[in-house]
């Protein structure tokens, strides 16, 4: 049984261990692209608690584990940021009100931290930090009901959580074939090895600068690489307002929402119901919600249509700047309209076409700085209008935009762009007359309808997806798919261009990057409008780092 201030420096103790292996675990990563960013996202999200954990002293470990929880969502960056603070907040919950923690607690604990994080993700994927902390709270359930002592406890549930990380090959075929085994799954044992050193021997590991910066081994992140069989065409989610005289039991909207699809996430407390269904009658689900109260927050996502662009954190991403740090919450701002936008983005010139095509605010981040869940709370709550449509403009950050949504003074409607591109033809097809829902519908209809490509440079030597890729090569990406190597910048964008259009093509444009000079842009240019005549071609000099080039194709 440990006491607060233990698991204070517990917790301390694998952040430590986790800013130490940082670099080890960005590196780590079989898409060659210079990005891999894991170890980074879950370092700087665990990081954010640490700072509020310091401040404690002589609490109890149900407050200690509260403080934790809540800090660790605000801060959480990227998929494997989000996921690492919906483990803990298991935690919370399992600690809720309790002075001590004993090997029962810690069973409970790590049960509601796993079923949070499988509910959480929409296609979860074994083989990664999902499988990890799921074989973990099996093994914390063993030692509970077996009755060991909290320090034997603990010992054997990280037994079971490397036991599934040497596993992960077996789950996951792009690891096998790598020989390698999931980084996401390697930084949550990092952090729970940080956390024994404290429980076990009341040791801290202190954090070691030059140990962060060392050499990777040859781990690698394929967490949600996979995708699993759409049974059920649409991703639902809304939030009910419950009535104070309405005492139905959510449990029966729960029973309800099963009959008509699956995938059924259904959280309450005395003032909302968050619900989330994959189903194919939508309208269904919103009827049966309209039962138990007024309906905020609706969301409705075709997943087959989305299906080529639903791979889940299927990279690690190597930042070169650290995100931007949040300054802090301030009060909201007044109500001035009806909607609002909010975009992620990197670049100066492309956070000015974003101001250009509306939005209000811009958080600064991307491919390699994924900003936190309070950096884009922020933003939200400096938004002046009642409802705010978020664009993370990226697939690791979408994740920690959705986290918002439950505690914003607005309606919040998070649309799942990817790219750049994807975030620019949304608020092109927004359209001021229609109300949020149909806005929200045909805004995603007009970037699906997008082809995004991308011109960087391979960060290592690779076998990836059929590709032999050597180190320095120019990387084609075609909508996120690694699509051909090259050497000569003007080739690589004109091949990418042709691989992305078609006889509909009528507009591309060109959004090139820091790296660029407006010689080598202007080249390009002409040489792709020399090729295809036809077509409308547009030059931005959008300012990205990592990408040479950005190609939005419509």
């Amino acid at each position: 049984m440990i006491n607060g201030n233990t698991l204070r420096d517990a917790l301390l103790s694998g952040a430590n261990n986790i800013i130490n292996c940082k670099i080890k675990v960005d590196e780590l990563n079989v898409f060659p692209v210079p990005d891999g960013d894991t170890g980074t996202n879950m370092s700087m999200t665990i990081s954010n608690s640490a700072r509020e954990l310091k401040l404690l002293n002589n609490e109890s470990a149900g407050r200690i584990a509260e403080v934790n929880a809540s800090a660790l969502l605000r801060g959480a960056r990227g998929n494997s940021g989000v996921i690492l603070s919906l483990l803990f907040r298991g935690f919370a919950k399992g600690l809720k009100g309790k002075d001590e923690m004993d090997s029962a607690a810690l069973a409970e604990a790590m049960k509601l931290g796993v079923e949070a994080a499988y509910k959480a993700v929409m296609k979860p994927t074994e083989g990664t930090i999902l499988t990890v902390a799921r074989v973990a709270s099996e093994y914390a359930a063993v030692a509970a009901d077996e009755d060991r002592d909290f320090v034997a406890a603990f010992e054997y549930m990280l037994e079971g959580a490397n036991k599934a990380l040497n596993e992960t090959p077996e789950l996951l075929p792009v690891l096998k074939k790598a020989g390698v085994v999931d980084a996401g799954g390697k930084g949550f044992v990092v952090i729970l090895e940080g956390m024994l050193s404290v429980i076990k021997d009341g040791k801290m590991i202190e954090s070691d600068e030059s140990a962060a910066s060392s050499p990777a081994s040859e781990q690698r992140n394929a967490a949600g690489e996979m995708e699993a069989e759409i049974t059920f065409t649409y991703c639902t989610e809304f939030i009910v307002k419950r009535e104070s005289n309405n005492e139905s039991d959510p449990k029966t909207l729960r029973a309800y929402l099963e009959t008509i699809g699956d995938c059924v996430v259904v959280v309450d407390d005395e003032e909302i119901i968050k619900v989330h269904v994959h189903t194919d009658h939508p309208g269904n689900a919103f009827e049966k919600g309209l039962t138990f109260g007024q309906l905020i927050n609706m969301k409705v996502e075709n997943m087959r249509d989305q299906h080529e662009r639903a791979k889940h954190d299927a990279k690690g991403d190597a930042p070169k700047t650290a995100a931007p740090k949040a300054e802090g919450p301030a009060a909201p701002a007044a109500i001035e309209k009806e909607v609002g936008f909010v975009a992620v983005a990197a670049g100066e010139g492309i956070h000015s076409l974003f101001y250009d095509l509306g939005v209000d605010k811009i958080v600064s981040g991307g491919q390699t700085m994924n900003p936190s869940t309070d950096d884009i709370l922020n933003a939200i709550e400096q938004t002046p209008a009642s409802t705010v449509f978020v664009l993370p403009n990226n697939k690791n950050i979408i994740m920690a935009a959705e986290q918002t949504i439950p505690f914003s003074t607005r309606k919040v409607i998070v649309l799942p762009t990817r790219t750049i591109p994807q975030g620019i033809s949304a608020m092109l097809n927004f359209d001021p007359d229609s109300d949020d829902d149909a806005n929200a519908i045909n805004m995603q209809k007009g970037y699906e309808n997008v082809g995004t490509g991308q011109v960087t440079f391979a960060a290592r030597d690779s076998d990836y997806d059929g590709h032999k890729i050597k180190k320095g090569e120019l990387l084609a990406l075609a909508n996120g798919k690694v699509s051909f190597t090259e050497t000569d910048l003007e080739k690589c964008v004109l091949k990418l261009v042709k691989n992305l259009s078609n006889r509909d093509t009528t507009f591309i444009t060109l959004i090139y990057g820091a790296d660029i000079t407006e010689e080598q842009a202007a080249k390009v240019e002409a040489a792709v409008s020399a090729k295809m005549p036809e077509v409308d071609i547009t030059l931005i000099n959008g300012g990205q780092p990592v990408y040479y080039f950005i190609i939005s194709v419509e």
